[in-house]
């Protein structure tokens, strides 16, 4: 376990939501001298716990000469490592790192780690609860839930399930997951990384640098990308491969329709269609998580009680309604091309997709062939349309643009018959015309549910 440095006293939190004061209150139990910095406006939430704690904060400002005299920096990741403040700390050799790597030199509790490009928390939330379900103590933090760091300093736990961004590997150390999944890797947040995918790549394989051979990287052995960086890296960690393209006489498969997940002394096998998770991606995301679940020795009575159980968070695929045998899907969280590729995959019944945002550089050729047999009709829901309009038109036979969101259901419903769905999956970040995502998902059922109060 890490212990604090006196040299490293004086430690600012940048950001202040919920893992920037989580990091504090972790900060000042372990006897740092800690100060909360966040060029926005805090959540009154956060004032609040910050008020009771006794950690002196700012807002609205970033006061460098006092960021700059501390001896450790702990970063929001929504900040990027490019912008002026944090170049000069790298400058004048002030560490920079974020919340997980933080959190994770106070515990003892075994990391399992959880990224990619997508589905991560999906897995995650699955991983979580498969553990969870077998009676072990076990927390969940990362990019999802309560702050790791805020859990740390109160809690103690044996696992962690961790769900890992790129942002939060890009600010790590020594961070050491005993387990690490790595689901996939497809350009995202490219204009993070001065849209070059490899620089994308390589904080995404972050995850297994501090890895030895006694730990284990599960990951899908279907992705180029992976595959290709695998063979470019020595990797100390045991690997355990998932594929839905190959059965595999180690490691976790689909075939089928039935999940196969081989473990030393055990092999678990469930019919895929039997779980209330659906579609190829999800595949993917249970097998990663019976293959944590084995790693960690949960039996398959276990496994099999946890996957039937399971309830997936939402905006991911979420059935809204059925209206006039139409079906009205929420997948918000589809913020990136790949999702939409999954996505458009799990239906066999004709799309009206509802699609848009602020585009990061996306490549829309990835589903140009699904859109093209699925699709009857595209709805652009963005202030910035240009990109999908022109890249769809020809290939889709009705194309609609709005920046309503009622508007853009009402017109799902005019071009849809029974037996469509109409999809909401946007391949775009949702802050053009939304606070985020969820924002974006629970507007869009409101909007459906509207149409019900309407018959």
């Amino acid at each position: 376990m890490f212990k604090s440095s006196l040299v490293q006293k004086k430690v600012v939190i940048l950001g202040g939501g919920e893992s920037g004061t989580g990091a504090a209150i972790l900060a000042k139990s372990k006897g740092f001298d800690v100060f909360l910095s966040d060029r926005g406006q805090l959540n009154q939430k956060y004032i609040d716990i910050l008020h009771r704690e006794n950690i002196p904060f700012e807002q609205g400002i970033h006061s460098e000469s006092r960021v700059l005299e501390s001896d450790l920096i702990i970063k929001s990741p929504g900040i990027p490592d490019t912008v002026a403040l944090i170049v000069a700390l790298k400058e004048k050799g002030i560490p920079v790192i974020s919340e997980i790597e933080f959190a994770s030199r106070y515990t003892s509790a075994k990391l399992i780690a959880i990224t990619g490009s997508n589905g991560k928390t999906t897995t995650t939330l699955l991983t979580y609860h498969l553990l969870k379900n077998a009676g072990l103590n076990v927390g969940l933090a990362g990019n999802i839930g309560d702050s790791f760091a805020w859990q740390v300093a109160e809690k103690q736990f044996d696992y962690y399930v961790l769900e890992i961004s790129s942002f939060q590997l890009d600010n790590i150390q020594d961070f050491h997951p005993q387990i690490a999944v790595l689901l996939n890797i497809t350009p995202d947040h490219l204009d993070r990384y001065a849209y070059n995918f490899q620089n994308y790549i390589d904080s995404k394989f972050k995850i297994v640098q501090n890895q030895t051979a006694a730990d284990h990287l599960i990951y899908f052995a279907d992705s180029e990308v992976i595959v290709a960086e695998l063979s470019k890296r020595n990797i100390d960690s045991q690997k355990i491969k998932i594929s839905l393209a190959n059965k595999l006489s180690e490691g976790a498969y689909l075939d089928g329709g039935k999940l196969t997940s081989n473990a030393p002394n055990e092999t678990f096998e469930q019919n895929f269609e039997e779980l209330p998770i659906k579609g190829p991606h999800n595949a993917i995301n249970a097998l990663a998580a019976i293959s944590v679940a084995q790693l960690v020795g949960v039996s398959s009575e276990k496994i099999f009680e946890g996957l039937k159980s399971f309830t997936n968070a939402p905006h991911r695929l979420e059935e809204v309604e059925v209206i006039d045998e139409v079906t009205y899907i929420n997948d918000s969280k589809a913020t990136n091309v790949d999702s939409v590729f999954y996505a458009l995959g799990s239906f066999e019944r004709p799309i009206v997709l509802i699609a848009g945002g602020v585009d990061k550089g996306n490549d829309y050729s990835q589903i140009e062939t699904l859109v093209r047999n699925k699709v009857k009709a595209l709805i652009v829901l963005s202030k910035d349309f240009e990109k999908l309009e022109s890249h769809f038109s020809g290939i889709v036979p009705q194309i609609y643009i709005t920046q309503d969101v009622q508007d853009a259901v009402d017109k799902a419903e005019e071009w849809s018959v029974p037996g469509d769905i109409v999809l909401l999956s946007p391949a775009c970040a949702s802050f053009d015309l939304f606070k985020n995502y969820e924002d974006r998902g629970e507007k869009f059922k409101a909007a459906v549910r509207n149409l019900t109060s309407q018959k």
